[in-house]
């Protein structure tokens, strides 16, 4: 599976906010994929990614209205950015 063609990351956090935010995107009918780097990594051999996080990705086309919502959701998580 590519991310990088049609899907645009959104979110990195714990799984379970990973979970929750598809969840309120699925209602919305926003498309969503997770990667899992750590746990990729793991699996090949080798080390990758942050232990506990997974990034989030939305179709390009609703990336606007999925960023709404994870920061609404989450505004701990994004409380340093302007």
């Amino acid at each position: 599976m590519s991310t990088d063609e049609t899907y645009e990351h959104v979110y990195t956090g714990p799984e379970t906010n990973v979970q929750y935010l598809q969840e309120l995107y699925e209602e919305e009918g926003i498309s969503s994929r997770v990667r899992n780097d750590f746990d990729s990594g793991l699996r090949a051999g080798f080390g990758g990614g942050m232990p506990g996080q997974v990034l989030l990705f939305v179709d390009k086309k609703h990336l606007g209205k999925a960023n709404e919502i994870a920061r609404n959701t989450f505004p701990e998580d994004y409380k340093n950015e302007g």
